[in-house]
């Protein structure tokens, strides 16, 4: 591994011992202090973040290493120097470069010219450091990951893209459940199916709320993503069947329900069902930063690199 823009560049053992590396990076927090000692890692921000940002820093920090955080207050990234120049000098300096951008060409082009490892923190594209984390924190309560039946309901996106891989790498059963017109990327959708035939799972996708019975845990995300001006009042209508509450819950008999947040409660996810008792979502908060530990400790080719 030199890199990780999406999780379709890992293979299934890879993917497995990162989720493995991240459960002991958790339990044995000591036994890693020092590892990233003397590394020097750059965020490169366009969008605003709140978990990727204090989990990155706050992650590299307890792996004794040193984070610099850069956002684009002089401009968009390729505007006032080029991503490539950009990427080749800030590798002259840095161990290692994590990057969210707007457009995932923005992250190849980093990746390209970069001589030191490249992670996407999110793009238009993909989210492989959520996917990671929610696979760690559902890896804690299903530990037989192919026996791990999960619904994505509501809008496809970048996290979609995401869980679909992570899923079909996994050998997992995954239904992906959402209004007529906003269903995950085809040629995504495309290659997830593919990926899950070889390795014994399935994804499936249905515009039917109904559909979300026998899934054992429940994810969906925003209905409008960040920076889209839509207003709640001109999707409403066409959401609101797909909004998780404890009707669907008991519809899905799930124990389990999941989202990357940030949530607008009240819209695609109702107060009792992300406060009650089967709610991961600070699971997958707290493990963005042991799942991202485990990835840096392998690209970075520490002695617990996997």
């Amino acid at each position: 591994m030199d890199k990780l823009l999406t999780l379709t560049e890992l293979t299934q053992q890879q993917l497995l011992d990162l989720l493995a590396l991240g459960r002991s990076v958790k339990a044995e927090p000591d036994r890693y202090r020092q590892a990233l000692a003397g590394r020097n890692v750059v965020m490169l921000f366009e969008k605003p973040s709140l978990r990727t940002r204090v989990s990155f820093d706050i992650g590299i920090n307890k792996l004794g290493g040193h984070c610099l955080y850069l956002d684009q207050q002089n401009g968009a990234l390729g505007q006032r120097e080029s991503v490539a120049d950009f990427a080749a000098n800030l590798s002259c300096w840095a161990d290692a470069i994590v990057a969210r951008t707007f457009s995932h060409r923005t992250l190849e082009t980093l990746a390209a010219h970069a001589s030191v490892p490249v992670i996407n923190a999110l793009s238009d594209l993909y989210h492989p450091c959520q996917g990671l984390a929610d696979f760690l924190s559902l890896s804690e309560v299903c530990p037989d990951l192919t026996a791990l039946k999960l619904a994505y309901i509501g809008d496809g996106n970048n996290v979609t893209h995401s869980l679909m891989f992570g899923a079909a790498l996994l050998g997992a059963s995954m239904t992906v459940i959402c209004p007529a017109g906003h269903f995950p990327d085809a040629l995504m959708v495309a290659k997830a199916k593919q990926l899950a035939a070889q390795h014994g799972g399935e994804i499936r996708l249905s515009d039917n709320p109904e559909d979300i019975a026998g899934h054992q845990a429940v994810y969906t995300d925003t209905w409008i993503s960040m920076g889209d001006n839509t207003s709640f009042a001109e999707i409403e209508a066409k959401f609101m069947p797909y909004q998780v509450n404890s009707g669907l819950m008991a519809t899905a008999d799930a124990s389990w329900f999941m989202h990357c947040l940030p949530a607008h409660r009240g819209q695609e996810v109702t107060d009792e069902v992300i406060d009650g008792a089967g709610s991961l979502v600070l699971r997958q908060a707290e493990n963005r930063m042991h799942a991202q530990n485990a990835l840096l400790l392998t690209l970075l080719n520490t002695e617990f690199a996997v």
